[in-house]
């Protein structure tokens, strides 16, 4: 992020036909021709559940096969390109074939679940429960060398007409994943594999709960013995797939919150110091300086804000969170510097009118004596005033570049029901939309020289 940018979010599944295909594509080259040269999607993993949450996976390195583009061949099976990729991916690959596949012949049980000698992966055991289905792990590896191809397309398409994808990791994985499977030692379990305590936040903006999210929490110690060495592996993972990626829930390097297992909310839960700097500047060694972005939103204490400004990592200012009346609220303008990314909202926002409609007329009134043009329209007003804004990147959602309302939103923090399932509307995002945002991207110094 060396000079002013803007972007667009908007995930796979959300594209016409939700796959990495024609639509993908053609939205590269759309934004490419009005100067928006960031694309911001979503984590590429298989959910847990089809169509289900990208940020509860199987597997925090595989793809998910439910984005491959099927209308086209697959690439060949065989030859330099095939053997040198899986050579490179073994580490995470094989596992995740193993687990995968095991998992399918138990009804998608999770692990702790299985016999013992599977669910400890005896390796004598689960060459046992696998010897008869070559044709399952095969097809799961074809899966992945599918996606990885097709995925190295739009990227090299991308990188032609000087777009950056942008991708998202989330800080934690999934306890019914491979790599809790296969990695037990780096986590904090019990001897029968299950969580001693598992992850959330406490309440804040978007649940008076909290939210109980579940996952397994780290041992850090046990990731420190080899210098973090998974870590650095998931890093240049994401590398691979993405120029620029977030890292989601960023606090949790600082201090993380601890729920019990046997609590219903996340309200009864207990921060607990993490790693800080040690894991995060492996973090950027193995990326690259100016390729992480830290989700810095939620209980954010000046002890995080250092480990983020001292690893040189720009921050998150959502304007929809700016007019709680507090003239230092740090998602205001006039609190946001350069070295941050701006939205209008982001995945877990309402969308822009739809938040708009929720405020009452005293919110409305201080939301436009900071517009550039009160008497602008929303969503584009809000639009406006994140590009015009000193931070380095600014982003805006899909659906507010559409003007949709709350029946477009992608997702509602802790509830399940009826999320990560908006898809636009085949055509919607046109030529004529991209080029209305286009005019503004470029008349607040957001296109890049060639």
């Amino acid at each position: 992020m060396a000079v002013r940018r803007a972007g667009v979010l908007v995930h796979l599944t959300s594209l016409p036909g939700g796959v990495v295909g024609k639509a993908a594509h053609d939205l590269v080259d759309l934004l490419a021709d009005v100067g928006v040269t960031v694309w911001q999607v979503l984590p590429l993993v298989p959910p847990k559940v089809p169509g289900g949450s990208p940020y509860s996976a199987t597997s925090a390195m595989a793809g998910n096969p439910a984005l491959i583009d099927r209308s086209v061949a697959p690439p060949t099976q065989s030859g330099p390109a095939y053997d040198a990729w899986l050579a490179r991916q073994a580490d995470w690959l094989e596992p995740f074939l193993e687990f995968t596949a095991l998992r399918t012949l138990r009804d998608d049980a999770p692990w702790t679940t299985w016999e013992p000698g599977l669910r400890d992966r005896d390796p004598r055991r689960v060459g046992e429960a696998l010897a008869d289905v070559p044709d399952l792990v095969a097809a799961l590896r074809s899966d992945q060398w599918t996606f990885a191809e097709q995925w190295r397309q739009l990227r090299e398409h991308a990188e032609r007409r000087g777009v950056l994808v942008f991708g998202d990791l989330p800080i934690f994985v999934g306890h019914d994943s491979a790599d809790v499977w296969s990695e037990r030692r780096l986590f904090l379990l019990d001897r029968t594999g299950r969580p001693t305590s598992v992850t959330g936040v406490p309440p804040d903006y978007f649940a008076a709960d909290g939210q109980r999210w579940d996952n397994p929490h780290y041992d850090w110690d046990a990731m420190a013995a080899d210098g973090y060495a998974w870590w650095r592996r998931r890093i240049t993972r994401q590398r691979e797939l993405f120029d620029l990626v977030r890292i989601d829930h960023f606090r949790g390097f600082e201090a993380a919150w601890h729920v019990p297992t046997d609590a219903p909310t996340a309200r009864d839960g207990w921060w607990v110091r993490g790693p800080g700097a040690a894991v995060v500047d492996a973090l950027v060694d193995a990326a690259g300086p100016g390729t992480l972005v830290a989700e810095d939103l939620g209980v954010i204490t000046p002890e995080v804000e250092a480990l983020r400004v001292g690893a040189g990592l720009p921050g998150m200012k959502v304007l929809q969170f700016a007019f709680d009346g507090s003239t230092d609220n740090p998602h205001l303008p006039a609190q946001t510097g350069e070295w941050s990314v701006v939205y209008t909202g982001t995945h877990d926002n309402d969308t822009t009118l739809g938040w708009w409609a929720g405020l009452d007329e005293g919110t409305r009134d201080a939301v436009r004596r900071l517009l550039p043009d009160p008497d602008e329209p929303m969503p584009w007003a809000l639009v406006r005033l994140a590009l015009a804004s000193r931070a380095r990147l600014a982003v805006v959602p899909a659906q507010d570049l559409l003007s949709l309302g709350s029946g477009a939103r992608m997702n509602t923090p802790g509830l399940e029901a009826g999320a990560w399932a908006w898809q636009a509307a085949p055509g919607a995002l046109s030529a004529e939309v991209l080029q209305r945002y286009g005019a503004l991207v470029a008349a607040y110094d957001r296109v890049p020289a060639s």
